[in-house]
């Protein structure tokens, strides 16, 4: 692909520098529909990164459009706070209806702010509020939100360090497979709670992904969470699963949790719940859970009624029968066959691969090699993200929705990229 030299002075000269995505992706979008974005010089994009996981179904899904310009064509309620409206009530007997009650979850629905982070805060302020305690365990490269709380709780140096405060109430304990199979789960975590002298005071919840997404795809087996879950039971801890990235079909099921049988005490819930990228969140909990006064928790955009209708519309498009799942399973197969030839294509540079469903990440040696790789993926019309503590592993999060042909066109990109930053 040529691409000529992007006026980007506008954002270089207004913007702040902490723009991220923009850097490694140099130019100016302008549409986008299904897996393709175009910029304003009319260049064609395969998208393997769908927002950040908030684009499951796709850029400008027709059928969630539809629903939306049909909602905003009438006048419909636009921003509502927490009131009543058939937009909300909509969506809640829908989420009820196709979600939970076929799942066998009771859970209370809360609409905390439109970010994931505002569920983590909810989520972390209700666990302490219902169990009268402060401290609460995470797991190493675990990533939960850019707010305090949900930093606290957060593995990355980096972002951790631009808290400029303390953060203070969290302790993190190794994740699956931490010390590569030579120490037996929860070993440490659980010597430390029995120990009236390990210094470790009494959590009021534990909060885990069962995939780490941020902190370099790190797949949480099931049986570590079903003995994750035991232990929270055991110790009377709260369990808080962050499905925020892997929810919403991300690794096949609704919820990322579904595999491993586990019912956690605490969901959150956010990027592709509203279905069409825009900005919703849910904190989902056990109805004895539901100890907040009124108005205890509030946020003026929790009422975000457009991604009520997109989100009501997409439950009812993809959610009403099996298909996406056993779709997601498919072309999951599809990319975890292409990264087992790319790794045996590169062995020597020690490739490796890893993932669930469509969430995949494929890692060398060398950890410059993965930005080297997204950039040059760029380059050839495919985005790519990096992801993990050092940005050394190549991140794929095709949306849900991709047809196997662009599925394989974007694999064919990859492989081509790893092979052009060869040392």
């Amino acid at each position: 692909m040529t691409i000529t030299q992007p006026d980007l002075s506008t954002f270089e000269s207004l913007e702040s520098e902490v723009r991220s995505y923009c850097r490694g992706w140099p130019t100016v979008f302008d549409r986008a529909q299904g897996s393709r974005l175009y910029d304003e010089d009319g260049h064609a994009y395969l998208d393997f990164f769908a927002g950040a996981g908030s684009l499951n179904y796709g850029h400008n899904n027709p059928v969630l459009k539809r629903a939306l310009i049909d909602y905003l064509s009438r006048d419909g309620i636009t921003h509502g706070l927490d009131m009543s409206t058939t937009a909300k009530r909509s969506f809640l007997q829908t989420f009820q209806d196709l979600v939970l009650r076929p799942r066998d979850l009771p859970y209370k629905v809360m609409f905390p702010g439109p970010t994931g982070t505002n569920a983590v805060e909810s989520a972390l302020k209700l666990a302490r509020k219902v169990k009268g305690r402060e401290a609460i365990v995470s797991f190493t490269n675990a990533f939960h939100g850019m707010s305090l709380g949900s930093l606290a709780v957060t593995g990355n140096a980096f972002k951790r360090a631009g808290a400029g405060i303390p953060l203070v109430h969290g302790t993190p304990m190794p994740f699956d497979n931490y010390f590569d199979g030579t120490v037996p789960d929860f070993l440490w975590f659980e010597r430390l709670l029995e120990d009236q002298g390990s210094g470790l005071n009494k959590p009021a919840a534990v909060i885990v992904e069962t995939v780490q997404g941020e902190g370099g795809i790190n797949v949480a087996r099931p049986e570590w969470l079903r003995a994750l879950k035991e232990l929270c039971e055991r110790q009377d801890m709260l369990l808080i699963v962050d499905d925020i990235q892997m929810g919403c079909g991300r690794t096949g099921a609704f919820f990322s949790f579904e595999e491993s049988g586990i019912t956690p005490d605490i969901v959150t819930v956010s990027k592709s719940i509203s279905g069409y990228g825009l900005p919703m969140s849910l904190c989902l909990f056990r109805p004895e859970l539901d100890v907040w006064e009124p108005g205890e928790h509030n946020g003026t955009f929790r009422g975000n009624n457009p991604a009520f209708v997109t989100a009501t519309a997409a439950l009812e498009t993809y959610w009403t029968d099996p298909h996406i799942t056993r779709q997601t399973a498919l072309l999951g197969r599809q990319v975890e066959q292409s990264l087992l030839a790319i790794c045996d294509e590169h062995r020597a540079a020690g490739a490796r691969y890893r993932g669930r469903g469509l969430v995949w990440g494929l890692e060398f040696r060398d950890k410059r090699r993965a930005g080297l790789i997204a950039r040059r993926a760029f380059e050839l019309g495919l985005l790519v993200e990096t992801s993990g503590p050092d940005n050394e592993v190549v991140k794929l999060l095709p949306a849900l929705t991709i047809p196997p042909e662009e599925l394989d066109e974007g694999l064919g990109t990859l492989a081509r990229a790893a092979r052009e930053v060869e040392d």
